[in-house]
């Protein structure tokens, strides 16, 4: 019985080196726009930060327990508010946020991330210690198609990508056997050729992005640009950089939104080869730490949140990173902990509240 959480049991270690991303993102947006239009969003990053952090401690000390009793309803919520994003007027081409009292936006379709990792643990935690049926598979895919379908509705691509790994990583936790998984990525496969050929669920320009990152020098000013400008600020950076504020790339408004999906191209022109590698062996960290607290979790459902946090990062980071230097299509997903952006930031710190929960149970009297 769980009688009391105590912040001695938080991961501090783990605190730190989010803590030191957040500290590299506020002066990286700082630099990146200190020549343009944006500048002084550091600002405001500062106060998404300082939000999220305030958020996560809040997380840390609600029983995940009770989040996974209530997920059917947080679920049914968020479906709800995902349809109601597209009854919203366009803004940009797109239906991504409702607009609240006081002006402020809410966006759906990040919060449905941290939605889909709590009921995939609920679902797939209560089907341990028996193999995986075709029913059970579609069910999980099922609960996970539905926001996908309606997020690549308003359009967003990026956003709905995201959710994925929370399905594979329960699929894999959840034990299929080899033949059903080998079953289901042919069907993958096959159905991405037919959403490809039959042209009804991607629009022109995300097919263009998918495909542009294989040669971008087909359309330099167009659909390349972003890949190009990208590519050449990352190499314009060498080894040690050109120093903060000095990237010719970023001030010259060459490099193309800078403080978020190529915020990572704009620290290495700055920051160079071994400033990239300090980053990424800090988000290497990072990772380490969760999949240690996944794995000394108290129970099989703590295991199975903390893993889905994880796989969520680690295909962010992987494809911000991939994107930027060329391997990746451009998708828009931003770099967990460094891009600016209050939905994101404020939905990592969420999810980092709630392992520390996770980690902070195991403790418990």
């Amino acid at each position: 019985m769980r009688r009391f959480l105590s912040l001695r049991d938080f991961d501090w270690t783990l605190l730190g080196f989010v803590l030191i991303l957040s500290v590299v993102s506020v002066f990286e947006i700082y630099s990146a726009t200190l020549h343009t239009k944006f500048v002084g969003f550091y600002r405001f990053q500062i106060l998404w930060l300082c939000g999220g952090m305030a958020m996560m401690f809040l997380m840390s000390v609600i029983d995940y327990h009770l989040l996974l009793d209530i997920v059917h309803w947080i679920y049914g919520f968020f479906m709800l508010a995902l349809v109601g994003v597209l009854a919203t007027p366009k803004v940009m081409g797109a239906r991504r946020w409702i607009k609240l009292p006081g002006g402020i936006h809410f966006q759906p379709s990040e919060w449905v991330k941290l939605v889909l990792i709590v009921i995939m643990a609920r679902y797939f935690a209560g089907l341990v210690g028996r193999e995986l049926t075709w029913k059970d598979i579609f069910k999980a895919i099922a609960l996970v198609a539905i926001p996908m379908l309606l997020v690549l509705k308003q359009p967003d691509l990026g956003t709905s990508l995201t959710y994925s790994p929370v399905l594979l990583v329960g699929l894999f936790l959840g034990g299929i056997d080899w033949k059903k998984g080998a079953i289901l990525i042919l069907a993958v496969i096959l159905g991405a050729g037919g959403i490809w050929m039959s042209g009804k669920v991607l629009k022109p320009y995300q097919k263009a992005r998918l495909t542009s990152f294989i040669n971008p020098d087909a359309d330099p000013k167009g659909t390349g640009y972003q890949i190009i400008q990208s590519k050449i600020a990352v190499g314009d950076g060498g080894v040690f950089g050109r120093g903060a504020t000095r990237g010719t790339q970023t001030q010259g408004d060459f490099l193309p939104i800078p403080y978020t999906d190529f915020i990572f191209a704009a620290f290495c022109e700055e920051h160079g080869f071994i400033g990239a590698v300090i980053v990424l062996l800090i988000y290497f960290l990072v990772l380490m730490r969760l999949i240690q607290n996944a794995q000394t979790a108290a129970d099989l459902p703590g295991t199975f949140l903390v893993m889905g946090v994880v796989a969520v990062l680690i295909f962010q980071i992987a494809v911000n990173v991939g994107m930027v230097v060329g391997l990746m299509p451009v998708t828009g997903i931003p770099l967990p902990l460094m891009s600016y952006g209050g939905s994101s930031v404020l939905f990592t710190f969420l999810a980092l509240g709630m392992v520390m929960n996770v980690r902070m149970s195991r403790f418990v009297n």
